[in-house]
Formats: C-alpha cells, sequence, structure tokens
C-alpha cells in the first residue's frame, strides 16, 4: 500500500481509533482536535507516526487526504472553508473525506467550494458505534465520484468492515440519516413493547430472547436492550442529541422530496421530549429510560406480577 501524508481532525470516540488504525498501517499522519491536549496526547502514543497542527490549514499542508469526524456539517464547513480552514492549505489534487454525520445539503455546498481550487470531496459516514471504530469494523455508507471513492477505498477498509458507495456526493450523508431515523423508530417502539410486557408480567430478558428469533428482533435487541438497559448501565457512547440531529435531517430531505413520513414526525416529537427531559450530552441509552418513566415501569430483569 502506498504511504500517504494524511490529515485527521476530530479525535473523539470515534476518530482516535479511526486515525489509530491508519498510522499502525504505516500511514504519516497529521492530527487536530478542538481540544489540543486530546490530540498531543494521541501523538505521544503513536509516536513518529504523528504529529499535531494547530489550525486546520496548517494540517492540510502538505497533506494527500483529510479524514473528518466531527459533531454536523456546520462543524465540518467551517473546519474546510473557514478563515483558518482547510480550503486555506489544500493543495489542488488533495482530497477531503467526512466520514461525519453530516447534512447532504451543507455538504454539497462544501464540496463546491474545495471543487473551485481543485480539491475533491467523499462523504463517508459510518454505522458501528464505538467498538467498531476500535475494532476496524465500522460500515461506511459513500457518496462521491467513482473515481474519488477509488482514492479513499484502501483507507476506508482500513478502518472499517464493509464500505457501499452508496451515490453522487452527500448520498452516504442522506444514507447515515435514513439509518439512523429508522434506528430511533425501532428503539422507540421496542421499549414500548418491552415496558408493556414488563407491565404484563413477562420477564424482558426473555422477551428480548424470543425477540431476537423472531420478526421483532433487530440490531437493538441483540446489540442495546441486554447491554445498556437490562443491565441498568443506560451508557451507550453516542449522544441522544445526535441521534435528534440526524431524525431531523432524514425529516428535512423528506419535506425537500414531499415525501409524507407521518410515523418518524411523531417520533421526532418523542425523542425531542426524551432529549429536554435528559438534559444535554446524555447517552442516546437513555431513551429508553425515558420511556420507562412516561409508564413508571423499569424495564429490570425477571418476570412480575401484572
Amino acid at each position: 500500500m502506498q504511504t500517504l501524508d494524511i490529515g485527521f481532525i476530530g479525535l473523539g470516540v470515534m476518530g482516535q481509533p479511526m486515525a489509530t488504525h491508519l498510522a499502525h498501517a504505516g500511514h504519516r499522519l497529521r492530527l487536530h482536535d478542538a481540544d489540543a491536549a486530546v490530540a498531543a496526547a494521541l501523538a505521544g502514543t503513536l509516536g513518529g507516526a504523528a504529529r499535531t497542527a494547530g489550525t486546520p490549514a496548517a494540517l492540510a499542508e502538505g497533506c494527500d487526504i483529510v479524514v473528518t469526524m466531527l459533531p454536523n456539517g456546520q462543524v465540518v464547513q467551517q473546519v474546510a472553508l473557514g478563515e483558518q480552514g482547510l480550503l486555506h492549505g489544500l493543495k489542488p489534487g488533495a482530497l477531503l473525506l467526512d466520514t461525519s454525520s453530516s447534512e447532504p445539503w451543507l455538504t454539497r455546498q462544501t464540496a463546491a467550494a474545495l471543487a473551485a481550487r481543485g480539491v475533491a470531496m467523499v462523504d463517508a459516514p459510518v454505522s458501528g458505534a464505538q467498538w467498531g471504530a476500535q475494532e476496524a469494523k465500522l460500515v461506511f455508507m459513500v457518496g462521491g465520484d467513482v473515481a474519488d471513492v477509488a482514492r479513499v477505498r484502501a483507507l476506508l477498509d482500513l478502518m472499517g468492515r464493509a464500505v457501499f458507495h452508496v451515490g453522487a456526493l452527500g448520498a452516504g450523508h442522506a444514507m447515515k440519516c435514513i439509518n439512523n431515523l429508522i434506528t430511533s423508530m425501532t428503539f422507540s417502539a421496542t421499549m414500548e413493547g418491552l415496558v408493556l410486557g414488563k407491565r404484563l408480567g413477562l420477564d424482558p430478558a426473555a422477551m428480548v430472547d424470543v425477540l431476537d428469533e423472531s420478526t421483532g428482533g433487530s440490531w437493538i435487541t441483540r446489540n442495546h436492550i441486554r447491554q445498556r438497559v437490562l443491565s441498568r448501565s443506560f451508557d451507550d457512547p453516542f449522544k441522544l442529541e445526535l441521534m435528534l440531529k440526524d431524525i431531523g435531517i432524514a425529516l428535512e430531505l423528506g419535506r425537500e422530496s414531499q415525501v409524507p413520513m407521518p410515523l418518524s414526525g411523531l417520533g421526532q416529537q418523542l425523542w425531542r421530549a426524551a432529549a429536554l427531559a435528559a438534559g444535554p450530552g446524555v447517552s442516546v441509552s437513555e431513551l429508553a429510560r425515558w420511556v420507562e418513566q412516561q409508564a413508571a415501569t423499569p424495564v429490570t430483569p425477571g418476570a412480575a406480577a401484572p
């Protein structure tokens, strides 16, 4: 594999392991994060494979590809096009690989500004959560020109287990918000069903076993309910506010496309209520606790008298 000079911006729970995989594969990294101490600490663990940069513009100088893993499209756009943004350091022929969950319309705006300077862009948001990033088992949903996607395919393979090129630029971000929309509605429905079962005297642990072997099973029943709800940890590292953001992106795309989405619209209201009750910065798992609280029925292991 060709050794590349890669910039990586956004070194949170997802970005740190993703950048580490690239460094361990032999690529030279330049790191930047809103918290400079985070970037410095990661560079220290990677030794000579990485160094830090004080601004996105400084990071971009000399980089073949820059990877971003940031909260939303507004932050990506600021990092790319701001006063000290990537645009001021990237050379023609460079490429921005955005793995954030971003708004597709902002992605296209950012890409247009970069293209005017000869810089390409690919959007490749992920599914797989923190453990997927740590184990290099992420699923990438990719949008962009075929040739541009081919340039980053080897990097995506280093960080994930599956890569799906779903369409033109922005299509990856559209797919990501649709995926999270479906996940969020499934999570809500699953919790309502489990609360009902608990009130009827069923054992939620047994219910999840049944669901996993039946048509009601999902990623949520396989990977979240036992681990985060029945355990009472409520500690998934993905933030509730980020799920709500993705629901909003999907509904905005539906509005623009004149696609009626009444179920999802009602679901958004419930997720908003949960977010308001839980406060900022909480785990997405708090949606489960909010559903429990509405019925005054915690979903704990064990059958209960109906």
